[in-house]
């Protein structure tokens, strides 16, 4: 095996990236679509068939399953090197027949293309490129996740566990538009905050009436002035409901949480401080309950992980990408678990896209090869 086999290679495979793309993209894959994150697993899978890379998968009854593939020499029992993306998406059944899969001046367009579709494509050509050749100086083992987007409520224990046998950990979430890679993440918490009151009659019988839309207010006005832009902590409520009708004093009211930080010592802090606001009735008579329903940890560069992007970063210069740097990022993402559990991580390896969870969503389309050849110059440097 040559450095240059590998390399040319992944250039020549540009259409079956594109291609193999293409048909993951136009497969719906919400989180919470079991069926159609398992059918866009199914088709990789059947990449792997075609190509002799031993796989399986690890089933859940909910979400979709975990996909684990390996290229190893026979025997080793070295820490792998770990590949991981999510094939989940942030968008609703119908969207890929809305918003095919389409290239239009050098960008892709579709549901999930840079986030993080792509990504996954990219880490399946390089093992793939790897198990074709060689070369590789340890396993390299690929973990395909199915609920990124809600939190990992299934993967992040799979995630964790791979973790802790790895190596080192490429996580291939998009490239910033900026073409650099992501070192370090805030958490964020997702939650789910709870209000019953009383309902009445909002003109014959108002007093009787206790409101929980009143409550939500007063609490979501407390939630928000928690935000410390200093600190890199933010809060937003960014959904609501509740109510029974205009003429009702509403009986019930809920509110969806989003916390982000970036100092792990500001989560404990400010989520007492969320508590006490939940458990404070500033409209007399009303209940609360608060549920965490997802969380992500931050991404906080260690010495061991600053090494890693420095070897990467070394990789990307041969592969032509002569100005990438490492930078910080709002978002949480998966590399959070790993970092968390002390595997050297690093974190948007993936082609350069932008404009996520958004129907703009972009994919630059000559960023494949290059991303594709600076992962793989950076296993082969070990």
């Amino acid at each position: 095996m040559s450095q240059s086999q590998i390399t040319d290679w992944l250039a020549s495979q540009r259409q079956a990236m594109i291609d193999l793309l293409r048909d993951v993209v136009n497969i719906d894959s919400g989180s919470y679509d079991k069926e159609g994150v398992d059918a866009v697993g199914a088709r990789f899978e059947r990449h792997f068939a075609e190509h002799g890379i031993p796989f399986r998968r690890e089933s859940h009854d909910a979400f979709g399953d975990a996909i684990h593939a390996e290229v190893a020499k026979p025997g080793s029992n070295e820490k792998p090197v770990l590949l991981m993306g999510h094939r989940d998406t942030v968008f609703g059944k119908g969207e890929a027949e809305r918003r095919p899969f389409t290239i239009r001046d050098g960008r892709a367009y579709g549901p999930g293309v840079a986030d993080m579709k792509s990504g996954v494509v990219m880490n399946i050509f390089v093992a793939t490129a790897f198990h074709k050749f060689g070369g590789n100086p340890h396993p390299i083992k690929l973990l395909i996740t199915s609920d990124e987007e809600i939190g990992s409520p299934s993967s992040r224990p799979v995630i964790e566990r791979e973790g802790r046998s790895a190596r080192a950990v490429f996580n291939s979430e998009p490239g910033r538009p900026t073409g650099n890679v992501v070192t370090g993440r805030k958490g964020g918490i997702f939650m789910h905050l709870g209000i019953t009151g009383k309902a009445a009659h909002s003109g014959a019988n108002f007093s009787a009436g206790v409101s929980a839309i009143g409550e939500l207010a007063h609490k979501i006005v407390q939630i928000h002035a928690l935000t410390d832009l200093d600190k890199g902590i933010t809060l937003n409520v960014g959904l609501v409901s509740g109510g029974q009708s205009v003429n009702t004093t509403a009986p019930y009211a809920e509110g969806q949480i989003d916390l982000r930080y970036v100092d792990p010592a500001d989560r404990a802090r400010v989520m007492d401080t969320i508590e006490t606001i939940v458990a404070t009735s500033y409209v007399p008579g009303t209940r609360a309950t608060l549920t965490i329903k997802g969380e992500f940890v931050p991404v906080v560069q260690s010495a061991d992980s600053k090494a890693l992007f420095e070897n990467y970063q070394a990789a990307a210069r041969e592969a032509g990408l002569t100005t990438l740097q490492g930078e910080f990022s709002g978002g949480c993402a998966d590399s959070g678990f790993t970092a968390a559990v002390g595997t050297p991580t690093i974190c948007g390896l993936g082609p350069v896209g932008g404009l996520a969870h958004t129907p703009e969503e972009y994919l630059d389309i000559d960023s494949i090869v290059p991303r594709a050849q600076a992962l793989a110059l950076a296993i082969l440097r070990g």
